[in-house]
């Protein structure tokens, strides 16, 4: 999915990848090397690439920026 940044915490990310949904992209999942602050890589407004990888019970979904990312990190 293409999805927006909405809101950036210090645990990740909330990226909009529907008009009303969003989903979390956890610090982890941001990039494959590790990241250290979720401002270095990303930004509220910023579009990104993302794969869905779980909906729990609640309806919360799980987003990845690092599975959607091809293998040149782009």
């Amino acid at each position: 999915y293409r999805g927006t940044v909405k809101k950036v915490v210090d645990f990740g990310a909330f990226v909009e990848i529907l008009p009303g949904t969003e989903g979390l992209v956890h610090i982890s999942q941001l990039a494959k090397e590790r990241v250290s602050k979720v401002t270095d890589v990303l930004s509220e407004g910023d579009e990104v690439m993302v794969k869905v990888l779980e909906i729990d019970k609640q309806g919360k979904i799980r987003l990845s920026r690092k599975d959607a990312l091809g293998s040149d990190g782009k």
